[in-house]
């Protein structure tokens, strides 16, 4: 009833009729649609379209591209939808600079691949040459250097190992500014502390340390050597709590020359 009015079955027909026909209308465009996007998959699939034409890699200095590019397996011609992103993944990062890589599909047809390298902590001296120490305690054998020009510290002594791996941890968790001021370190073991190390420091004072605490006590180097007189070299020893030793100076004794000429 509408304002009196009772509406007939002949009435509301025509209505029932018209939002029939809309729906199935709908429904007629919906499977088209779908009909036709099926057809263009499939004939996307099977084309060249499909298939890689350019491989981009981003993030890396430590290697060629092409280099990246044959390590993931993927070659221009490979079926896109055939790429194991996993796969190719774990191919990359099994190199030892690289710390992460993610692959990225870039319709229509081509793949990035980013990056992430460890970081180079340091240098270790060996074979009259330096190699990069990367920062998950991995020495590079292939990338030797003759000499040196960054400003990283020097290691002496060390090899791959539990040692190295505390080293690296240390270091990555100094300061930057005392990072920088260190020289050399080199691996000096003890009897009673296999994970000592003396460090020589770029303002001319040596440092006697063990990985176990030397983190935490590093960062109070910069207040220490303000208490000491800088024309006054000598060791400053952080295994227990922490005090100055004075090198000792050698005196030089003038020896005549008798019976000259």
């Amino acid at each position: 009833m509408q304002k009196g009015k009772v509406l007939t079955l002949e009435d509301r027909i025509p209505k029932l009729k018209e939002q029939r026909r809309k729906r199935a209308n709908r429904r007629l465009i919906l499977l088209l649609f779908m009909f036709f996007f099926l057809i263009a998959a499939v004939i996307y699939i099977q084309s060249p379209l499909s298939h890689v034409s350019r491989v981009e890699v981003r993030g890396s200095s430590s290697y060629e591209d092409t280099e990246l590019v044959k390590v993931s397996g993927i070659s221009n011609g490979t079926n896109i939808w055939k790429i194991n992103k996993n796969t190719v993944s774990k191919k990359i990062m099994e190199l030892p600079e690289v710390k992460s890589a993610s692959v990225k599909l870039v319709l229509p047809n081509k793949i990035l691949l980013t990056i992430t390298e460890h970081r180079r902590i340091a240098y270790l001296a060996k074979d009259a040459g330096f190699y990069s120490v990367m920062e998950n305690g991995k020495v590079l054998p292939g990338n030797k250097k003759e000499s040196l020009s960054e400003n990283v510290p020097v290691l002496m002594g060390f090899k791959e190992g539990k040692v190295l791996d505390e080293m690296c941890s240390s270091l990555l968790s100094l300061p930057k500014e005392i990072y920088n001021s260190i020289s050399e370190i080199h691996y000096t073991p003890q009897k009673t502390d296999e994970f000592h190390v003396s460090l020589f420091m770029n303002d001319g004072f040596e440092v006697s340390a063990s990985l176990r605490t030397f983190a935490e006590k590093m960062v109070h180097y910069p207040s220490i050597v303000s208490q000491l007189d800088p024309n006054v070299k000598g060791v400053i020893d952080l295994e227990v709590g922490s005090y100055f030793k004075a090198y000792e100076k050698k005196e030089e004794e003038g020896l005549e020359k008798e019976n000259e000429g």
